[in-house]
């Protein structure tokens, strides 16, 4: 499912070329179905992985637990979160990609990436901040600036906070160990990140 909101006709073009994708069709488990949320007004930016089980199936992003912990992270109500008007949702990979034999979900695919990101975020010429969901988003997105590990880029998170980027672990409840070991995270990075997103949605 792609939502349209406010947009100029060639970003409406472009999305309709996404949704009618098929390059990865005979790699995939199940047939393409791109889930993302874009408008050229958008304020903020979520770049996360890969749409869930969920989200493929209701077309809708960040449909499950891991979206609601991703909403308390940012401080919004999921009214404001499925505002496509001011908050764009843009995976590194617009299709479910399928689980793992463990019933993680595997890696988003590649082409994706390669074939469409960049035009997108080029037409985005609103954004104030941008969420970097996991490890795909940042090496993608910092390129050379990631760390060797998830830990190392979002511990740094300080860094790129000047170019209104954060550096986040994605919000699956697989990662509540995580948390807890890096008690830095909720006490330094989250009321960062709080401020920055309301910012951006009240200017």
């Amino acid at each position: 499912m792609l939502e349209y909101g406010h947009m100029t006709d060639n970003l409406k073009s472009y999305l309709d070329q996404i949704r009618a994708c098929r390059l990865c069709e005979y790699e995939m488990r199940r047939a393409p179905n791109p889930v993302l949320q874009v408008s050229d007004s958008a304020r903020i930016l979520i770049a996360g992985q890969a749409p869930g089980n969920l989200a493929d199936v209701t077309g809708t992003p960040f449909n499950d637990p891991s979206g609601v912990r991703l909403r308390e992270w940012m401080g919004v109500t999921e009214a404001e979160f499925y505002d496509e008007t001011r908050v764009a949702i843009v995976p590194m990979g617009f299709c479910f990609p399928g689980n793992d034999k463990k019933g993680g979900d595997l890696p988003p695919m590649k082409r994706c990436a390669e074939t469409w990101r960049a035009n997108v975020l080029a037409q985005l010429p609103d954004l104030k901040v941008s969420i970097l969901v996991g490890s795909y988003a940042q090496k993608w997105h910092l390129g050379k600036r990631a760390g060797t590990s998830l830990t190392e880029t979002v511990r740094n998170w300080k860094a790129f906070k000047g170019e209104r980027m954060f550096t986040t672990p994605h919000p699956s409840w697989r990662n509540t160990g995580w948390l807890k070991r890096n008690p830095w995270f909720d006490a330094d990075v989250l009321p960062e990140l709080r401020r920055a997103v309301r910012d951006a949605l009240d200017s």
